[in-house]
């Protein structure tokens, strides 16, 4: 199952282990039991610390495996065969289950463990899915800091039955006692927040007590990371408060045009983002959501979702931007019921059914082509009269058999039976007459949208909703700055976005020598 060189690499973290590892197999005589098993057995063959017994005639979800330590109470279970994305998520259980601590924040670690209640999580991932590690591995934790949290993370691809009949169609979709959670990307600390309801109170009481900074970065993605770093590197006071850190990048599949690294993928750029920030003396705030930002005779003022209030001399917007939505009656009813955006993540719970991609520029094509591979059938609907995609995309696109495009086509309602989507109806552009293509999905791949409606009516906006800067990244407002994908700079790319996040913190250290010179001036002559 393992080849030699991941063994190799596997058998030197197995070696950080300080406690038995028990894996107890659920199985029966399929394929994929055989697949696991063999698995499990390489996990045996590399660690005296490992033993492994099979069960058959137990009630758990087959094939699926257990792990445990005796003397502690962990519930954690994985349903299917966590390879791909998730043999991570394997690894780091594996770890945690054998006693190598976690690096999770002290704080974090104590708040799990006082959770009041219990809580049985089932998480359904994707392998090809990169949001889902996040969540699988933040449960997995969870579960082994907390005797009364059990976490199963299942493979949807493996178990079709239960996708159909809970209705899963997005990953990660999370189940807590039986019932829906959340759905999408979350982290340990956003979990937490969710369960301990008095946590946001307690994180407001701690940003008001914090002194004022000379730069506040506002978002966390490949700008706001550049710009921490750039300030910092200053030597001045830096601080960054994200909704997310690592933005919109979390959600890339693949990044092949990044200057001097031919591939990787968005979270681990993500992770080595946030890992250089925190090299420096930044004040990192994660999960802190902007909704104000106003001047004050102290200078910027940031008010955060949770009633909690930052200042800065200076402040650096890069808050980046979402998938674009269709605007039509039907999309936010069934989002995550058969409206997607992400082709990768959710791609595989559609194996052998009809979707549709809306979109027709490279996201799109590619989209299509990705799903082409997996469903049974992809409609293709683009608003122009023609592909906007990249020549080499189309040509493959339309040597695939199983694709059908049609261009001129404005989508204009999106059809469900209640629960699930079903249909949509799109309007012929030249024509003017409407058509209805029956379908189990909807992939949406139709560009971005600034997150800036908070900053409506305070700086100068574009009438794409894009902050307006100058080569300089200065706003319309003295002392706030903004970089990436929120602004009218052209070209949303990552390596922009960093020269922009490293130009506006230049700017902003330039900004603070010029207006505190006076004033250090008159002090020393006094």
């Amino acid at each position: 199952m393992l080849d030699d060189n991941l063994k190799s690499q596997l058998k030197g973290y197995l070696e950080k282990v300080t406690r038995p590892i028990v894996i107890t197999a659920s199985v029966d005589d399929s394929e994929a039991s055989r697949e696991m098993l063999a698995l499990l057995n390489d996990l045996l063959s590399l660690s005296d610390r490992i033993s492994l017994s099979e069960r058959r005639d137990d009630d758990a979800r087959k094939p699926s495996f257990a792990l445990s330590t005796p003397g502690h109470d962990i519930h954690l279970r994985f349903a299917g065969l966590p390879m791909g994305h998730e043999f991570t998520s394997l690894v780091l259980a594996l770890l945690q289950v054998g006693g190598h601590p976690s690096k999770l924040a002290q704080d974090t670690i104590a708040a799990i463990r006082e959770l009041p209640g219990e809580y049985r999580f089932e998480t359904y991932f994707s392998l090809s899915c990169q949001n889902c590690p996040d969540v699988v591995q933040a449960l997995n934790l969870m579960s082994v800091l907390n005797p009364n949290i059990e976490h199963v993370a299942i493979d949807g691809a493996l178990f079709q039955d239960e996708v159909e009949q809970r209705q899963v169609m997005s990953v990660p979709t999370i189940f807590l006692n039986g019932e829906v959670f959340a759905a999408g990307r979350m982290g340990v600390e956003e979990i937490v927040a969710r369960l301990d309801s008095n946590s946001a109170a307690r994180d407001a009481e701690k940003i008001n007590a914090k002194k004022p900074f000379d730069v506040l970065v506002v978002g966390g993605g490949p700008a706001g990371a550049a710009a921490a770093i750039y300030a910092a590197r200053k030597g001045i006071r830096t601080g960054v408060a994200a909704e997310r850190f690592g933005g919109q990048v979390l959600d890339t599949m693949a990044i092949e045009n990044f200057v001097s690294v031919s591939y990787t993928e968005g979270p681990k750029l993500a992770a080595a983002l946030e890992q250089h920030v925190k090299e420096y003396d930044v004040d990192v705030m994660n999960l802190q959501r902007a909704e104000k930002l106003r001047p004050t005779a102290d200078g910027i003022e940031i008010q955060l979702a949770n009633g909690g209030k930052l200042t800065s001399k200076t402040v650096i917007l890069s808050t980046g931007a979402r998938w674009r939505q269709m605007g039509v009656p039907g999309e936010e009813q069934y989002r995550n019921a058969g409206v997607a955006y992400c082709p990768h993540c959710d791609g595989p719970l559609f194996k052998g059914k009809r979707v549709a991609v809306i979109g027709g520029g490279n996201s799109g094509v590619e989209a299509a082509i990705d799903l082409a591979g997996i469903v049974a059938h992809v409609t293709l609907l683009e608003f122009d009269s023609k592909l906007r995609a990249d020549d080499v995309l189309q040509r493959k696109l339309r040597s695939l058999a199983n694709v059908r495009i049609i261009t001129s086509a404005q989508t204009t309602e999106v059809l469900g039976d209640g629960s699930k989507v079903n249909g949509l109806v799109y309007k012929d552009r030249e024509g003017g007459d409407s058509h209805r293509v029956e379908l189990e999905g909807i992939f949406v791949q139709i560009g971005l949208l600034p997150n800036t409606e908070w900053l409506k009516g305070t700086l100068e906006l574009s009438p794409r909703g894009e902050i307006i800067i100058d080569e300089r990244g200065q706003t319309s407002l003295p002392g706030v700055f903004a970089a990436g994908d929120a602004t009218t700079v052209p070209y949303k790319q990552i390596v922009i976005a960093m020269g922009a996040g490293s130009t506006a913190a230049l700017s902003a250290f330039d900004h603070l020598i010029r207006t505190s010179a006076p004033a250090e001036v008159e002090a020393a002559a006094a």
